[in-house]
């Protein structure tokens, strides 16, 4: 499961509010599709968007609100009826909204245009790559 104190990175370029799609959040946050679906019939108040076919569309609030159920189940031992109960009555700390991963400049094969982490960590991989390929060749 997902660490539900850090909020879950999308790096797909989109918007911090734009909608998500039932496998991008079970991707973020490490939570299987059929529980996400399972816990919108346990928690009245979790109700992402439908559109045709029955494709659902979750909001950052639907997020953080996944995130918080999964904390309490998860990490602090709530059973789901326990953890409605929370929910409704207020008594849990709503973890921080989703974070988009800011577009990082693509870096070309011969490394150029690298950004200043990727500059740090690039000569490691090249060595990386060179011993995989030494092996691969012996």
């Amino acid at each position: 499961m997902a660490n539900s104190s850090n909020p879950p990175v999308f790096d797909d370029g989109k918007d911090a509010d734009a909608l998500r799609t039932i496998g991008e959040v079970s991707s973020a946050l490490g939570i299987k599709q059929h529980v996400l679906r399972y816990w919108e019939q346990q928690f009245p108040m979790l109700k992402p968007l439908k559109r045709s076919g029955g494709r659902r569309y979750y909001r950052a609030e639907d997020i953080s609100l996944i995130q918080t159920i999964d904390q309490l189940v998860n990490t602090q031992g709530y059973t789901l009826k326990g953890a409605k109960k929370a929910l409704q009555q207020g008594d849990v700390e709503k973890p921080a909204p989703p974070v988009v991963a800011a577009s990082a400049p693509r870096s070309s094969v011969d490394g150029s245009s690298v950004d200043g982490a990727s500059e740090e960590i690039l000569p490691q991989l090249r060595a990386i790559r060179n011993k995989l390929a030494a092996v691969l060749e012996s």
